[in-house]
C-alpha cells in the first residue's frame, strides 16, 4: 500500500458491542422498536436541518465522509436491519469467513434493487454482526445519495462514502474494508428478467485499483433485489434524450411497477420494497496479482476472471430458487 496519513481515527472502546444478535423474539422486537426510533430521529433531524432557513442561506462545510462512520450508532441500530433482513427478506448469507479477519480488501458485489438496494443492507448488517462495528467498513454509493436530507443521515453512519478513485485509495489506505458496486445505476436498474445476469458494464477500474496497490478481491453475490419491484429496464436512450449524465452523473432513467404508486421512476416519488427472498454468497478471496502473474497483469483477463466467477455462482443462486419473491 502507499504511504499515507489517512489514517482511522481513534475511538474510544465501545460500551455496547454487537453480541448475540439472535436472542429471544420480544427482545429482537423491543431491540428493532428503540433502533428504528433512533434512526428516524437521525433523519428528521437531517431534514430538519436542510430546511432551516439559516443554513440555506450558506454553504456548510463539508464533512470528511470518512469520519462520520459511528460504530455506536450502528451497534445501536443493527437490529432494526436484523429485523427487516430476518422477517421482510427472509436473508440468507454465505461465507463472511472468506473476508479476511483483518487489513484492507476489495468488496466486489452485484448491484440490485434500484435505489433502494436492500441486498446492501442486509450484508452491511451481516458483516457488522460477523466482525463488530469497530472493524471499519466502507461502501461506495453515488453521489446523489449525499445530497438528499434523511437518506445521508441513515447511510454516511454506517460508513457509505461518496463514490470516487480517491476515495477508494483511502479507504484501502485506513485498511478497511471497501464495498465496490461496478455495475453502478446501469447493472441495479437492469430488467427484473436479467436478474440473474452479472453485468459490471465492462467498468475494469476495480480490477485497476486491486492490481495496483496488491489488496485482494472478495467477490460477493447477491440474488432478490431485483425481485423487491418489477423492473423495466435502464432507460439509457431517455436518458440521453434528457441529458441526465450532465445534469445528474446519471447514464439511466428507469421505469419501476411497484407498490404504493403503482408506477415510479428512479424509484420516484418513493416504493415500498416487494419481501423478496435475499440471498448473498461471499466467494473465497482472489489474488489477481498471483493469478496474473504480477501488477502489470491484464485488466481485461482480471475482468473476465472475477465476473466470471461471480456469475458461475449467481446461475447456482438463480437455479435454487423455486419461484420469484418466496426464492
Amino acid at each position: 500500500m502507499p504511504q499515507t496519513t489517512d489514517q482511522p481515527a481513534q475511538r474510544p472502546e465501545l460500551a455496547m458491542v454487537v453480541r448475540d444478535p439472535h436472542g429471544s423474539g420480544m427482545h429482537r422486537m423491543l431491540g428493532a422498536v428503540s433502533a428504528d426510533a433512533l434512526m428516524l430521529r437521525a433523519i428528521s433531524a437531517d431534514v430538519a436541518h436542510a430546511a432551516d432557513p439559516r443554513h440555506l442561506a450558506r454553504r456548510p462545510l463539508a464533512a470528511d465522509p470518512f469520519e462520520l462512520r459511528d460504530p455506536e450508532y450502528i451497534a445501536r441500530t443493527l437490529p432494526a436491519l436484523r429485523v427487516m433482513a430476518d422477517v421482510w427478506f427472509r436473508a440468507d448469507v454465505r461465507g463472511l469467513e472468506n473476508i479476511p479477519p483483518r487489513g484492507p480488501v476489495l468488496l466486489v458485489g452485484n448491484h440490485s434493487g434500484g435505489t433502494l438496494i436492500a441486498d446492501t443492507f442486509i450484508f452491511s448488517q451481516a458483516f457488522y454482526d460477523h466482525f463488530g462495528p469497530e472493524r471499519e467498513f466502507f461502501q461506495l454509493a453515488h453521489d446523489l445519495v449525499f445530497k438528499v436530507p434523511g437518506i445521508r443521515a441513515m447511510l454516511t453512519p454506517y460508513g457509505t462514502v461518496p463514490a470516487s478513485p480517491e476515495n477508494m485509495r483511502r479507504a484501502l489506505a485506513r485498511g478497511a474494508a471497501l464495498l465496490v458496486y461496478p455495475g453502478g445505476d446501469h447493472e441495479t436498474y437492469r430488467a427484473s428478467w436479467h436478474s440473474a445476469e452479472i453485468d459490471f458494464a465492462h467498468r475494469t477500474g476495480f480490477v485497476r485499483l486491486a492490481l495496483k496497490h496488491g489488496v485482494r478481491i472478495v467477490p460477493v453475490v447477491s440474488i432478490g433485489g431485483q425481485e423487491t419491484a418489477l423492473f423495466l429496464g435502464q432507460g439509457e436512450h431517455i436518458a440521453r434524450l434528457l441529458h441526465l449524465h450532465r445534469l445528474l452523473r446519471i447514464d439511466v432513467a428507469p421505469v419501476q411497477i411497484a407498490p404504493p404508486w403503482g408506477v415510479t421512476v428512479l424509484d420516484l416519488p418513493g416504493r415500498l420494497p416487494l419481501p423478496a427472498k435475499i440471498s448473498i454468497e461471499v466467494l473465497p478471496p482472489i489474488d489477481l496479482r498471483e493469478e496474473l502473474g504480477g501488477a502489470c497483469g491484464d485488466p481485461d483477463k482480471g475482468y473476465e476472471l472475477v465476473t466470471g466467477r461471480m456469475q458461475d455462482v449467481l446461475r447456482e443462486l438463480d437455479e435454487a430458487r423455486a419461484l420469484p419473491l418466496i426464492g
